[in-house]
């Protein structure tokens, strides 16, 4: 089965460089572009991609905000940040709004191709570029204890916080604990984040 893609961007350079890189693809189908989110949201509303290459930096409303209302409407769309800023501030707003994945515009076909498929499997990807800048700079913002090191690499083992408690010999209320500043110094919603950036950022 081809993996239907379409973009969002409004530089037509841009599409017409991915369409040309894609369109040898024999697992791949381009469905088209839009040039705006408005555009975006009325073609999803008559036809659905697997794989969305979304732009952050759009015309009245950004990518940021229209990943979240795809996310929201559209679930079963993956959707791929596509951008000339690798700042990890960006890379973390498109992620947390849904994004499986980011990539940047000054990609190559070989890893155009690879984030496609990757995330078109439900998997998460992101260009060598983006995680080396995830990680360069929270690296240097998050500082773990040692205990909070070894809650997060049991939580990683698919350990219950009961299994936790049990095993470092603490009480299930100080594992919660834990949990939630592991929450909070990574800035995520949940530990199914934190994990992805722990391991982005090679902290476990």
């Amino acid at each position: 089965m081809a993996t239907k893609v379409f973009i969002v961007d409004d530089h037509y350079m841009v599409i017409e460089g991915i369409r040309s890189l894609l369109q040898n693809e024999k697992n791949i189908e381009w469905l088209g572009h839009a040039t705006n989110a408005d555009s975006c949201i009325s073609f999803l509303k008559q036809q659905l991609p697997d794989v969305l290459l979304m732009d952050i930096n759009l015309p009245g409303k950004s990518g940021i905000e229209l990943c979240k209302e795809v996310n929201e409407k559209f679930p079963s769309v993956f959707i791929l940040g596509l951008s000339t800023f690798n700042q990890q501030s960006f890379i973390q707003k498109m992620m947390d709004n849904g994004a499986s994945g980011y990539l940047l515009k000054n990609a190559t076909q070989e890893e155009l191709m690879e984030g496609i498929t990757t995330v078109a499997k439900g998997k998460t990807f992101l260009s060598d570029e983006a995680s080396h800048s995830l990680r360069k700079e929270d690296a240097n913002n998050i500082v773990l204890t040692r205990r909070e090191k070894e809650v997060l690499e049991l939580i990683a083992n698919g350990m219950t916080n009961t299994e936790i408690a049990q095993k470092l010999f603490v009480g299930v209320t100080t594992v919660d604990t834990h949990r939630k500043n592991l929450l909070i110094k990574f800035n995520a919603k949940n530990t199914a984040t934190v994990i992805r950036m722990a391991t982005q950022m090679q902290l476990i």
